[in-house]
């Protein structure tokens, strides 16, 4: 092999991959809206998250950025895991697209004819198209004719090249030597980062007579395979959803590239034969992007029925403490229509929902930086267990409940709005506290404020039912006393301004965050107040239900 040989193979590929890039690039930008919309809407079955993920992947001959697309609907809470993991099915069918286009059009149309045109048209319009979409479907037919060129290029640095490099010399039978070819097509991909370049190159490789056709379809499963590789490093330090679609995208890639691997021997002489049969032209390149396809289309049918197990499988693994925290931990449906046991669920779980969103409280108020990760988790947490509640007792409702839990639910829901408005309260507060700095003038003017602050947090601690020494009574006389806290520091900050000691936004975001937290401890007295109202009635019907299990 010569240096201008190897020349020739770096430029092509080069030009392939700069193609790629436009071509990826400008559909993105273009129509980058439109795919998205198809992709969120079009995903409301497997099936059509399957057809959904092969076509925009198809379109942009990229199945990482229609994955990293997937990603952000499902963190969104658009789609759902099982969802998106159909829509990873279809990305491995939609990138089986290059290699039918290098097979159809870079081994059977003179390339000159319509790539160069291409390029000098799109180019063009991103001359004339600057920023906009027009320069972007400029990029697109640009990127589609250097893609056709470099493939032009890589097969005119293939052809002769088998008495040259010692690739053939490796072909022969033997599960080490098809390993072998599996693994040279692993690291192609692996060093390469795209799966169409190396799928590119094999093809090219293949019909320049550098690799027999049985070990070009061996490299072929390895450079399948090696797309794990990409999924296995876009994932350090990604959300949980996005190492479970990785996780997805991993299993898909070995469980096909083992099914391919075991049939392979029958396999590739039936595509042969089958082309053979259909009485098309007999193209090495051609079968090889068929092989691909039916592999990848075979790992479809066999995870297809496997996607729920699978799906459960995944939820398993990289779970966070937020996902942890937001699943019930005393709803059981179990009992649901069992009425007095189903309230003192409802009521153990609120008790848990209040813990949170008063931590939640306590967090905002002290924090001076504004909301930090924690705020919006348990915001987050909060939503999801009085989502779960509510449905919980919704089912209540369905059954027969005795008058004394009939008239507790609506207060049961009431509790559950208490605490979410904690929740909401709680991050504007964090956000107003960006705004809210010390006062350097009037350092007993802070100092009130930093007491205030601190008395809504000793109340928060106060105003749980759990507590030791809680008291209802004594939680209103404190929230009375925390009013006229509230009140007097109020009528200062009006003072301070007045003297214009005080500028009036910053009066503004000071009377905005003490009127936030002084509702949040009025939220948590409401709460507290009709969680322990719950708390005290439960064990009437609980006995009584006792005495009919008796009978």
């Amino acid at each position: 092999m010569t240096v201008e040989i190897i020349g020739i193979l770096a430029g092509g590929l080069g030009l392939f991959l700069l193609g790629m890039r436009l071509m990826t690039d400008g559909l993105k930008y273009a129509a980058g809206n439109s795919l998205r919309a198809i992709l969120s809407s079009s995903t409301s079955t497997r099936l059509r998250g399957i057809a959904s993920g092969a076509f925009i992947t198809s379109l942009v001959q990229s199945s990482s950025a229609v994955t990293v697309a997937t990603i952000g609907f499902v963190n969104a809470g658009l789609l759902d895991l099982s969802q998106a993991v159909a829509v990873v099915y279809g990305t491995n069918i939609g990138t089986t697209m290059t290699g039918w286009l290098v097979s159809l059009a870079g081994f059977h149309v003179n390339i000159k004819a319509f790539a160069l045109p291409a390029i000098g048209i799109g180019m063009f319009m991103r001359v004339f198209g600057h920023q906009g979409k027009r320069g972007a479907f400029g990029d697109v037919l640009a990127g589609f004719g250097i893609f056709f060129v470099g493939i032009d290029i890589l097969k005119t640095g293939f052809e002769g090249l088998e008495k040259s490099i010692p690739v053939a010399s490796l072909a022969g039978e033997g599960i080490v030597v098809v390993l072998l070819f599996v693994g040279i097509g692993f690291l192609l991909t692996c060093l390469m980062q795209s799966s169409s370049a190396a799928i590119a190159i094999i093809l090219t490789a293949a019909v320049g007579g550098v690799i027999p056709l049985y070990d070009a379809a061996a490299v072929v499963i390895g450079a399948n395979v090696g797309t794990t590789s990409t999924a296995a490093l876009a994932v350090f330090g990604a959300t949980p959803n996005a190492k479970r679609l990785a996780g997805a995208h991993v299993i898909f890639n070995l469980v096909t590239g083992g099914v391919a691997l075991l049939l392979l021997p029958v396999l590739l002489p039936l595509l042969i034969s089958l082309q053979e049969l259909l009485g098309f032209e007999n193209s090495i390149a051609t079968i090889l992007a068929l092989f691909h396809t039916t592999f990848n289309l075979l790992g479809v049918l066999i995870l297809y029925p496997l996607t729920g197990t699978l799906v459960a499988f995944l939820q398993k693994r990289h779970r966070t403490v937020e996902e942890d925290e937001a699943v019930p931990k005393h709803l059981d449906w179990t009992i649901a229509s069992t009425p007095a046991l189903a309230m003192h669920a409802m009521t153990m779980e609120l008790k848990r929902i209040g813990v949170i969103a008063r931590r939640m409280a306590a967090g905002a108020i002290s924090q001076e930086t504004g909301p930090c990760p924690s705020h919006a988790a348990d915001r987050n947490v909060i939503e999801k267990l009085i989502a779960a509640v509510g449905e919980f007792g919704n089912v209540m409702q369905r059954g027969n409940l005795p008058e004394e839990l009939d008239n507790q639910l609506p207060n049961a829901f009431r509790v559950s709005g208490y605490y979410m408005d904690i929740a909401e309260l709680s991050y504007v507060a964090a956000k107003i506290q960006t705004s809210v700095r010390e006062i350097e003038n009037l350092p007993e003017l802070s100092g009130d404020i930093f007491t205030y602050k601190n008395d809504i947090i000793k109340y928060l601690k106060k105003a749980d039912t759990d507590h030791e020494q809680y008291s209802a009574a004594e939680c209103r006389e404190d929230l009375e006393r925390l009013k006229d806290e509230y009140r007097h520091l109020k009528a200062r900050l009006l003072r301070v301004a007045s003297r214009k000691q005080l500028r009036v936004g910053q009066l503004v975001h000071y009377l905005d965050f003490i009127a936030y937290i002084r509702r949040i401890a009025e939220q948590a007295e409401k709460g507290a107040r009709y969680l322990a109202g719950m708390a005290e009635l439960e064990d009437v019907p609980m006995e009584a239900e006792d005495l009919i299990r008796q009978r």
